[in-house]
């Protein structure tokens, strides 16, 4: 983690006091400084399109065993 620019930007750029700099998180930081602007909002739409490029598998794996330790056997 590059420390010396992240307090430069924290302290100079946001200008934050070093007291309020030290009790934020990176995460905190970094939505400071707007790195997550980039990531793109989940809409109903791009979850449904990724719903379809990755569905759910079949129940149990698509096996059809009854055995096992998980099957009660």
């Amino acid at each position: 983690m590059d420390w010396p620019g992240l307090m430069r930007a924290g302290l100079f750029e946001l200008r934050l006091t070093p007291e309020v700099f030290w009790k934020l998180t990176p995460i905190e930081l970094r939505i400071m400084l707007g790195a997550d602007k980039s990531a793109p909002v989940l809409t109903r739409a791009r979850l449904e399109e990724l719903a379809a490029l990755f569905p759910d598998g079949e129940p149990n794996g698509g096996s059809d065993r009854t055995d096992g330790p998980d099957r009660g056997a």
